[in-house]
């Protein structure tokens, strides 16, 4: 009983945390200004003429469409795009030991999974709305994507992995690795050309450009998403209920379950 509630004060724990990271990102979404390419623009000009070139540091959000001349391709799926992230997992099965509740020893086959090898790249790019453009630099953001591959090859004879534009020696990666590999998994998730999205971050001109990209004051986040800025807003509370909810069920039942672990 008392590892059932170790268990469960720890996802309590978690949960919190997840609460705690969607309750910030929903005050960043109320807090950031909504702006547009012409007024952020102004903006900055006016700021300059008050104050010099290079002062402005404004938090805000804005909608618009991602565009570039000089895209990033994807590593794995070739395909154009601002952002992506990639992962290969290598899937084996392997012999585990263990004892029942008599103390006998059993065997069973286990299906298992290792990351092997993972990369992101990100680029800057252009966000257009109705009035413009302006320059987005996504370092540093949470950026939603869209999965464009998930598949699974079968363990070949070769000692060597390729797809796409990816190439790793197994040699080097794996060596004699555990259990028996049955194949490996590749997945890529970009943030493509020509998608609507919302980006909440601060706009600058301390580089002589204008860039929205990740804020100087810690609280603030950066973050680019696909969805509106209400239907982001309702999801995130949402989740911050559900996790909320979890959190106070967990840390009860798992006091409780503790409690009768020590008087039993």
């Amino acid at each position: 009983m008392l590892f059932v509630s170790a268990i469960l004060l720890i996802a309590a724990v978690v949960l919190f945390f997840v609460q705690r990271h969607y309750r910030l990102r929903l005050r960043s979404l109320k807090l950031a200004n909504r702006v547009n390419s012409q007024s952020i623009k102004q903006l900055a000009a006016d700021v300059a003429t008050e104050i010099g070139a290079g002062s402005l540091r404004e938090y805000v959000k804005l909608y618009g469409r991602v565009k570039s001349d000089d895209p990033l391709i994807s590593e794995l799926k070739q395909v154009p795009c601002v952002y992506y992230s990639m992962q290969v997992i290598r899937e084996y099965e392997e012999r585990v030991r263990s004892e029942d509740s008599e103390g006998r020893t059993e065997w069973r086959t286990e299906r298992r999974s290792d990351t092997i090898s993972s990369n992101s790249q990100s680029t800057p790019f252009l966000l257009q709305d109705a009035q413009g453009t302006v320059r987005i630099d996504p370092e540093g953001a949470g950026v939603e994507t869209i999965q464009v591959l998930n598949e699974f090859r079968p363990e070949g004879n070769s000692n060597r992995l390729s797809f796409g534009g990816f190439s790793l020696n197994l040699d080097i990666a794996v060596g004699s690795g555990g259990g028996r590999t049955l194949g490996y998994r590749y997945q890529e998730s970009i943030l493509p050309l020509e998608r609507q999205v919302l980006i909440v971050g601060e706009a600058s001109d301390q580089t002589g450009e204008l860039v929205i990209g990740k804020p100087q004051q810690n609280g603030r986040k950066f973050f680019i998403s696909l969805k509106s800025e209400d239907t982001l807003t309702n999801h995130t509370q949402n989740i911050m209920t559900y996790t909320t909810l979890g959190a106070i069920a967990s840390g009860v039942i798992g006091v409780l379950v503790g409690i009768l672990g020590l008087v039993s």
